[in-house]
């Protein structure tokens, strides 16, 4: 069975790279470095265009910081999905990812109802905030009745390969009803052995180079920035026999 590989990016131009390396989809993201926020409008769009094949998948994450949100940062994300869908959702493949807990670390329904009806019938992934809930089957049925299709997770605190057989037993209850990517820590080097061991159907990665600018930078840091690498891209899809 071949094992989908969604690649998560912030920098115009990952898109294509994902799609020319065989990538089957992205996650549209920014301010990685602080764990992901919401992209703007305009990025979205670049990454439909660039990677027309692709299943697109938006970052709904109005901060940075917890995974507790108030209403007032629930209705932006709500805002957020609904502008998405209307300026794309008739031509792309489009998803959105979202993550909200009460303050006790268990699944927010309330809020993830919300966005799921926002989103409109375009599926909805509950992302690595599942890392923190206390009893991950619990949560995992939760969302299925809430219409969550998909689950982020490395299955606890940490990189996947700390939790690879508490990994697999969540792709067994996910079944097909909530499909289990896996992420974190995912690279060329283990994600074949993290396949093999969880029965992971998808794994989700970045595939972070450096870009080193050509001239002298005249801003207030040294220019270089982290951008999509195809060298890491190519050796991801390599491994998985892709």
């Amino acid at each position: 069975m071949t094992t989908l590989v969604e690649i998560c990016l912030e920098d115009v131009g990952g898109a294509a790279l994902a799609a020319a390396a065989g990538a089957d989809g992205l996650e549209a993201c920014a301010g990685l470095a602080d764990g992901g926020t919401t992209p703007s409008l305009g990025f979205v769009r670049h990454c439909a265009g660039a990677a027309p094949g692709l299943a697109i998948r938006v970052l709904v994450r109005s901060r940075a910081g917890d995974f507790v949100h108030t209403p007032a940062e629930v209705d932006v994300m709500a805002a957020d999905i609904e502008a998405v869908r209307s300026a794309l959702g008739a031509t792309a493949d489009l998803g959105f990812v979202v993550g909200t807990l009460e303050p006790d670390g268990t699944v927010s329904a309330a809020a993830v109802r919300r966005l799921v009806e926002a989103a409109g019938g375009a599926p909805v992934t509950f992302h690595k905030a599942f890392d923190s809930v206390p009893d991950q089957g619990e949560a995992l049925a939760l969302l299925r009745d809430l219409g969550v299709s998909r689950v982020l997770t490395s299955g606890g605190p940490g990189p996947a390969l700390d939790h690879l057989a508490v990994l697999a037993d969540l792709v067994r209850r996910g079944g097909e009803e909530v499909r289990i990517a896996v992420g974190g820590g995912v690279r060329p080097a283990n994600v074949a052995r993290i396949v093999a061991e969880t029965g992971a159907r998808e794994v989700h990665l970045r595939a972070p180079g450096t870009v080193v600018p050509a001239g002298v930078s005249a801003g207030y840091d040294d220019g270089r920035r982290s951008a999509t690498s195809p060298v890491v891209l190519a050796k991801v899809m390599a491994a998985l026999g892709r």
